[in-house]
């Protein structure tokens, strides 16, 4: 340090000091930034709002506006982030048995396990579900704190190391994610929302055993019942191909409700790539062919959100 500052001209030691303190703080500031985004599991926090955003856009009735639609996303957004905080909260001593999730927080002790957090996390809940009741209606609010209780309850702590059916049954926190956007349109709920809240009800038992066959080994290591434990790799990836076939003609029948053959294009396309790649997984179920269908299975999620956007902005 001292001979690096020796070649500065006079004056420019300050300066130096200053810009290394600056640089220093901001990669800080972007540690901190990402174990957050990381303990509150942002990136399905960001899928759960986006299907909250679709479902309000293609429900029929007088459209909210642009405040209305912003405290849907953060209410969406904030809410799946503290269930996802719970979930690490509770799930330290699994997480640190496994490659995939020992770098979280509470693992690493980046962020300290202590009570505090858990006043923290309903905090969280709570700036999510209170703007949604006060700003939207009790439906949509109702809603997104039952999304929130069925991630960290019923899948945390009820089902995920006692029942095959964990990600099943606790998967409809997703479903919950669309029935809040629809009741911040219409609380009635009709047939569209409706089934496209289910679509995502079956969308993520494929989406979900498809990474479950590929970390097989993981959920072995650390005794959680996932399908593919107990029934094996490949008995397990057929009952994915079922799941999703009618994953498939769940998320078609909306055209028959009033969505257009934009609509129609998304599902049938996306899913006969989701179908495609459960028949690979089949014939070699081996961690490298799951990860593929893995990641078919957010293309076909993303198809059928687009899709059903463009229906209404094109054609609605």
């Amino acid at each position: 340090m001292a001979s690096q500052l020796a070649k500065m001209p006079a004056g420019r030691g300050m300066d130096y000091d200053l810009s290394r303190a600056e640089a220093d703080a901001g990669r800080g500031l972007k540690t901190v930034f990402g174990q957050l985004v990381n303990l509150l599991k942002l990136r399905i926090g960001v899928i759960m709002m986006l299907t909250a955003l679709v479902a309000m856009v293609v429900t029929p009735g007088p459209q909210p506006g642009g405040f209305e639609m912003l405290v849907l996303c953060f209410a969406v957004l904030i809410s799946a982030g503290a269930a996802g905080a719970f979930n690490q909260y509770y799930e330290v001593d699994i997480d640190r048995e496994v490659a995939r999730t020992c770098t979280r927080p509470f693992v690493t002790g980046y962020f300290r396990k202590r009570p505090l957090w858990l006043g923290i996390i309903g905090l969280l809940l709570l700036a999510g579900v209170v703007p949604a009741a006060l700003v939207l209606n009790l439906s949509a609010a109702f809603y997104i704190f039952l999304g929130a209780f069925f991630y960290a309850i019923v899948y945390t702590v009820w089902l995920k190391r006692r029942s095959w059916t964990n990600i099943v049954i606790g998967g409809a926190s997703g479903s919950f994610a669309v029935l809040a956007g629809a009741a911040a349109v219409d609380p009635s709920l009709g047939p569209v929302p409706i089934l496209l809240a289910l679509a995502l009800f079956l969308w993520t038992p494929s989406h979900f055993w498809s990474l479950a066959i590929a970390k097989n080994k993981d959920y072995a290591k650390t005794g959680v019942p996932m399908l593919p434990v107990i029934i094996g790799n490949h008995r397990c990836a057929k009952v994915v191909m079922l799941n999703t076939l009618l994953l498939v003609g769940i998320s078609i029948l909306p055209f028959f409700y009033g969505m257009s053959w934009i609509y129609l294009a998304g599902a049938a396309g996306g899913g006969g790539y989701f179908i495609y790649h459960n028949y690979l997984m089949i014939k070699d179920p081996t961690p490298r062919v799951a990860m593929k269908s893995f990641f078919a299975s957010l293309l076909q999620l993303v198809l059928l959100l687009v899709c059903a956007v463009l229906d209404v902005l094109l054609l609605g």
